[in-house]
């Protein structure tokens, strides 16, 4: 595809592009903004370049990293990859019988309402030093997917994540276990999809469940599952789902797992100890921002802290395909942590080490408490990826 000229902010001069392009739905995803002035942060345009697309026929709405994109369509250059796309330009709520992006809800139900999907990109802040996403960055997307889907489906309360019936019971949802499989990690710039579902878990649990794809192929990349439970945000206690709230979740319910069960990890995860541990490390701080809108600290931190008792070596030479975490209880910003690691087991091929199984602890620094159990599993880089 051949360069243009400079983008005209003149959205009369953009329609002639729009006709040549209308085919084109291969594209990378960015954002950016024009400034109307150096006193005005509001914006004339948002331009966003979208990397394929759902495939669902004849779609007239594109979501990119959770906003509303849709309208003319002028060729430029992507910033990386091989395919090529074109830039969707809308005015900042000038589109008459449309709500401006940020009136916008995010994401959007693809299967009727059982099924909740958004699209991302990879940026640059989401990667590690082999320029690929990190478990944290997943979970984080997984996170900000499932709540999402709570706000689309017309359920939310004013609390985080909670329904409207939990909001007037004050009561929020809570993280009990997390199973996530991964095949492989989206490099920066990849665009991925995110699908999620719940159902109930026992008698008082819900299941969350997610899949991401590449935009692209729609190769199945990871695989997540996870259950969840009530607990009242001010006495801290565990609750029994009340039947105001599961009323308003019954009608979302779809039984579908997104990992089989014999592929899934059930089984209990092993205490660890200072005699069972192979290495400690102590002083992990909890910040203000590691807090979450429930004022415990974000369940996704307790995966950096993890690996900060993993060794080195294997940060850079292993791959973190799977990760089972159990959340035992909760860590506010006055608590100082410590992470425990040990070898489970490991097996090698030739004279290098093939894949490795560790059981992990985070606990409390002064009373010895549990806060998580974790298993991990790792399997050796390519070796393309090696630097040493």
């Amino acid at each position: 595809m051949a360069s243009i000229a400079p983008l005209s902010l003149n959205p009369t001069s953009l329609t002639t592009h729009y006709s040549k392009l209308l085919q084109n739905n291969n594209c990378y995803s960015y954002v950016s903004c024009y400034p109307r002035g150096l006193n005005d942060r509001r914006c004339n345009f948002c331009i966003v370049m979208v990397r394929g697309r759902r495939s669902s026929p004849r779609r007239s709405v594109d979501l990119v990293n959770g906003k509303k994109v849709n309208g003319v369509h002028v060729e430029a250059p992507v910033f990386s990859g091989e395919k090529r796309g074109s830039l969707l330009v809308e005015e900042n709520g000038a589109t008459e019988g449309e709500k401006p992006l940020h009136d916008c809800l995010l994401g959007r139900f693809v299967e009727d309402r059982f099924v909740y999907g958004q699209t991302f990109i990879i940026r640059s802040y989401e990667i590690g030093p082999d320029k690929t996403a990190t478990m944290e960055t997943l979970m984080n997307l997984l996170q900000e997917t499932a709540l999402n889907h709570v706000t689309c489906s017309g359920l939310a309360g004013n609390d985080f994540g909670a329904t409207r019936e939990m909001s007037l019971r004050k009561l929020i949802w809570v993280v009990t276990r997390v199973h996530v499989q991964v095949q492989r990690y989206s490099c920066w710039g990849d665009v991925v999809e995110i699908d999620t579902w719940v159902n109930a878990a026992g008698k008082n649990g819900m299941r969350r469940d997610w899949i991401i794809r590449d935009y692209h192929t729609r190769e199945v990349i990871t695989r997540a599952t996870s259950t969840w439970v009530i607990m009242n945000k001010e006495t801290r206690r565990l609750s029994k789902i009340p039947d105001q709230v599961r009323e308003e979740l019954t009608p979302f319910y779809l039984n579908r797992i997104a990992i089989p069960t014999d592929q899934n990890d059930v089984e209990k995860i092993d205490k660890l100890t200072d005699e069972t541990a192979e290495r400690i490390r102590s002083g992990l701080a909890p910040r203000w921002n590691d807090m979450d809108a429930n004022q415990h600290v974000n369940n996704v931190k307790y995966i950096g802290w993890i690996l900060e008792s993993v060794p080195i070596s294997v940060l850079e030479d292993f791959d973190l395909t799977s990760m089972t975490l159990e959340y035992r209880r909760e860590c506010r910003q006055s608590n100082l942590v410590e992470s425990l690691t040990t070898t489970t087991t490991a097996t090698a091929t030739g004279d290098r080490c093939k894949n490795l199984h560790y059981t992990h602890l985070l606990r409390m620094q002064t009373n010895k408490d549990e806060i998580v159990r974790a298993r991990t599993q790792w399997n050796s880089k390519p070796k393309q990826y090696f630097t040493h």
